[in-house]
Protein backbone atom coordinates (compact mmCIF):
# COMPACT_ATOMS: atom_id res chain seq x y z
CA UNK A 1 0.00 0.00 0.00
CA UNK A 2 3.07 2.13 0.58
CA UNK A 3 4.26 1.75 -2.74
CA UNK A 4 0.90 2.11 -4.43
CA UNK A 5 0.35 5.49 -2.30
CA UNK A 6 4.08 6.55 -3.90
CA UNK A 7 3.26 5.37 -7.52
CA UNK A 8 -0.04 7.67 -7.34
CA UNK A 9 1.79 10.09 -5.61
CA UNK A 10 4.23 11.31 -8.29
CA UNK A 11 1.45 10.84 -10.96
CA UNK A 12 -0.83 13.17 -9.29
CA UNK A 13 2.39 15.54 -8.35
CA UNK A 14 2.81 15.39 -12.19
CA UNK A 15 -0.44 16.01 -13.31
CA UNK A 16 -1.08 12.69 -14.79
CA UNK A 17 -3.05 11.47 -12.49
CA UNK A 18 -6.28 13.08 -10.75
CA UNK A 19 -6.72 13.13 -7.05
CA UNK A 20 -7.45 10.11 -5.98
CA UNK A 21 -8.11 8.95 -2.39
CA UNK A 22 -7.79 5.52 -1.53
CA UNK A 23 -9.54 3.75 1.66
CA UNK A 24 -8.43 1.13 3.10
CA UNK A 25 -8.50 -1.58 5.81
CA UNK A 26 -4.63 -2.86 6.90
CA UNK A 27 -3.36 -6.25 8.19
CA UNK A 28 -1.53 -5.38 11.78
CA UNK A 29 1.62 -2.74 11.42
CA UNK A 30 3.23 0.07 13.61
CA UNK A 31 4.36 3.17 11.29
CA UNK A 32 6.60 5.44 12.46
CA UNK A 33 6.35 9.33 11.35
CA UNK A 34 9.15 11.81 10.60
CA UNK A 35 9.52 12.55 14.37
CA UNK A 36 8.61 9.12 15.74
CA UNK A 37 10.59 9.01 18.98
CA UNK A 38 11.99 5.02 19.53
CA UNK A 39 11.11 5.20 23.19
CA UNK A 40 7.11 4.99 21.82
CA UNK A 41 8.02 1.50 20.70
CA UNK A 42 6.84 -0.09 23.85
CA UNK A 43 7.71 -3.53 22.42
CA UNK A 44 10.99 -3.59 20.36
CA UNK A 45 10.48 -4.17 16.43
CA UNK A 46 11.92 -7.88 15.92
CA UNK A 47 9.16 -8.79 19.07
CA UNK A 48 6.25 -6.77 17.32
CA UNK A 49 6.96 -8.91 13.91
CA UNK A 50 7.00 -11.83 16.03
CA UNK A 51 3.21 -11.39 16.92
CA UNK A 52 2.97 -10.55 13.19
CA UNK A 53 2.76 -6.95 13.34
CA UNK A 54 4.88 -5.41 10.61
CA UNK A 55 7.13 -1.99 11.66
CA UNK A 56 7.42 0.87 8.86
CA UNK A 57 9.09 4.13 8.64
CA UNK A 58 7.17 6.55 6.54
CA UNK A 59 6.95 10.12 5.74
CA UNK A 60 4.09 11.32 7.75
CA UNK A 61 4.33 13.97 10.47
CA UNK A 62 3.72 12.70 14.15
CA UNK A 63 4.93 9.59 15.98
CA UNK A 64 3.86 6.43 16.30
CA UNK A 65 0.82 4.91 14.92
CA UNK A 66 -1.37 1.75 14.88
CA UNK A 67 -3.10 0.27 11.63
CA UNK A 68 -5.16 -2.63 11.82
CA UNK A 69 -8.15 -4.33 11.43
CA UNK A 70 -11.18 -3.09 11.98
CA UNK A 71 -9.58 0.12 11.49
CA UNK A 72 -10.73 2.70 8.40
CA UNK A 73 -8.09 4.07 6.96
CA UNK A 74 -8.08 6.69 4.16
CA UNK A 75 -5.28 8.20 2.55
CA UNK A 76 -6.08 11.70 0.01
CA UNK A 77 -3.67 11.94 -2.88
CA UNK A 78 -4.58 15.67 -3.89
CA UNK A 79 -2.64 18.91 -5.15
CA UNK A 80 -2.69 21.46 -2.68
CA UNK A 81 -4.39 24.95 -3.95
CA UNK A 82 -1.54 26.62 -2.98
CA UNK A 83 1.83 25.99 -1.61
CA UNK A 84 2.27 24.58 2.58
CA UNK A 85 -1.37 24.77 2.32
CA UNK A 86 -1.66 21.48 4.92
CA UNK A 87 -2.97 22.65 7.81
CA UNK A 88 -6.80 23.55 5.97
CA UNK A 89 -6.46 19.88 4.72
CA UNK A 90 -6.17 18.41 8.15
CA UNK A 91 -8.86 20.80 9.22
CA UNK A 92 -11.17 19.73 6.95
CA UNK A 93 -10.14 15.85 7.64
CA UNK A 94 -10.99 16.18 10.89
CA UNK A 95 -14.35 17.92 9.84
CA UNK A 96 -15.52 15.11 7.86
CA UNK A 97 -14.54 12.72 10.69
CA UNK A 98 -16.37 14.44 13.33
CA UNK A 99 -19.17 15.11 11.01
CA UNK A 100 -19.52 11.04 9.88
CA UNK A 101 -19.02 10.43 14.22
CA UNK A 102 -21.86 12.93 14.71
CA UNK A 103 -24.18 10.91 12.09
CA UNK A 104 -23.71 7.89 14.89
CA UNK A 105 -24.86 10.10 17.62
CA UNK A 106 -21.43 10.15 18.87
CA UNK A 107 -19.80 13.76 20.01
CA UNK A 108 -16.64 13.94 19.39
CA UNK A 109 -13.36 17.40 18.86
CA UNK A 110 -10.81 18.16 17.99
CA UNK A 111 -7.49 19.80 20.39
CA UNK A 112 -5.01 22.45 18.67
CA UNK A 113 -2.45 20.98 20.41
CA UNK A 114 -2.17 17.20 18.58
CA UNK A 115 -4.31 17.29 15.64
CA UNK A 116 -6.90 14.13 15.17
CA UNK A 117 -10.44 13.71 16.56
CA UNK A 118 -11.29 13.01 20.35
CA UNK A 119 -14.15 11.56 22.17
CA UNK A 120 -13.35 13.32 25.23
CA UNK A 121 -9.50 12.77 26.05
CA UNK A 122 -9.77 9.63 23.91
CA UNK A 123 -8.74 9.52 20.20
CA UNK A 124 -11.23 8.14 18.10
CA UNK A 125 -9.00 9.68 14.90
CA UNK A 126 -5.22 9.80 14.03
CA UNK A 127 -4.13 11.96 10.84
CA UNK A 128 -1.15 12.38 9.52
CA UNK A 129 0.30 13.53 6.25
CA UNK A 130 3.15 14.48 4.02
CA UNK A 131 3.45 17.29 1.79
CA UNK A 132 5.28 17.16 -1.26
CA UNK A 133 5.28 18.58 -4.79
CA UNK A 134 2.13 20.22 -3.22
CA UNK A 135 0.94 16.81 -2.97
CA UNK A 136 -0.68 15.12 0.00
CA UNK A 137 -0.05 11.42 1.06
CA UNK A 138 -0.60 9.43 3.79
CA UNK A 139 -4.20 10.47 5.34
CA UNK A 140 -6.62 9.28 8.67
CA UNK A 141 -6.84 6.15 10.73
CA UNK A 142 -10.81 5.98 12.21
CA UNK A 143 -11.09 2.88 14.76
CA UNK A 144 -14.45 1.60 13.63
CA UNK A 145 -13.85 -1.73 15.61
CA UNK A 146 -10.28 -2.00 15.73
CA UNK A 147 -9.45 -3.84 19.46
CA UNK A 148 -8.41 -1.18 21.86
CA UNK A 149 -5.33 -3.19 23.51
CA UNK A 150 -2.82 -2.01 20.96
CA UNK A 151 -1.50 0.49 23.26
CA UNK A 152 0.30 -2.72 25.32
CA UNK A 153 2.46 -2.30 22.54
CA UNK A 154 2.96 1.47 21.58
CA UNK A 155 2.19 4.91 22.86
CA UNK A 156 -0.02 5.93 20.27
CA UNK A 157 0.90 9.35 18.46
CA UNK A 158 3.30 9.46 21.34
CA UNK A 159 0.62 11.24 23.46
CA UNK A 160 0.41 9.17 26.68
CA UNK A 161 -1.58 11.40 28.32
CA UNK A 162 -4.70 10.57 25.79
CA UNK A 163 -6.20 7.23 25.86
CA UNK A 164 -8.14 5.60 22.50
CA UNK A 165 -11.48 4.51 21.49
CA UNK A 166 -13.57 3.45 18.78
CA UNK A 167 -17.12 3.86 17.24
CA UNK A 168 -18.19 0.14 18.24
CA UNK A 169 -17.00 1.06 21.93
CA UNK A 170 -18.56 4.02 22.44
CA UNK A 171 -22.16 2.65 20.55
CA UNK A 172 -22.01 -0.78 22.69
CA UNK A 173 -22.13 -2.86 19.35
CA UNK A 174 -20.29 -3.64 16.88
CA UNK A 175 -20.46 -1.63 13.69
CA UNK A 176 -19.13 -3.35 10.27
CA UNK A 177 -16.37 -1.82 8.92
CA UNK A 178 -18.99 -1.14 5.56
CA UNK A 179 -21.56 0.89 7.62
CA UNK A 180 -18.74 3.65 8.47
CA UNK A 181 -17.37 3.92 5.11
CA UNK A 182 -20.27 4.58 3.34
CA UNK A 183 -21.31 7.30 6.45
CA UNK A 184 -17.99 9.00 6.08
CA UNK A 185 -17.11 9.14 2.62
CA UNK A 186 -20.44 11.11 2.16
CA UNK A 187 -18.77 13.39 4.69
CA UNK A 188 -15.77 13.43 2.75
CA UNK A 189 -17.75 14.12 -0.25
CA UNK A 190 -19.60 17.23 1.35
CA UNK A 191 -16.88 18.71 3.15
CA UNK A 192 -14.15 18.07 -0.29
CA UNK A 193 -17.30 18.80 -2.69
CA UNK A 194 -16.52 15.53 -3.92
CA UNK A 195 -18.27 12.69 -6.74
CA UNK A 196 -16.30 9.66 -5.92
CA UNK A 197 -15.60 7.06 -8.74
CA UNK A 198 -14.50 3.93 -7.71
CA UNK A 199 -10.85 2.56 -9.24
CA UNK A 200 -10.50 -0.45 -7.32
CA UNK A 201 -8.10 -1.58 -10.22
CA UNK A 202 -5.60 0.62 -8.58
CA UNK A 203 -4.68 -1.45 -5.85
CA UNK A 204 -3.78 -4.39 -7.97
CA UNK A 205 -1.53 -2.15 -10.41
Amino acid sequence: MLALQRRLHARVAAGIERDTWIVVEHDPVVTLGRTAKRANLLLAPERLNALGIDVVEVERGGDVTYHGPGQLVVYPIVKLPQFREVAPLVSALERSVTRALDQFGVCAGTRSEHRGVYVGTNAICAIGLSVKGMTSMHGLALNVSTPLDYDRWITPCGTPEFGITSLSHELDRNVPLEESKAVLLTALAQTFELAWEAQCDQVAS
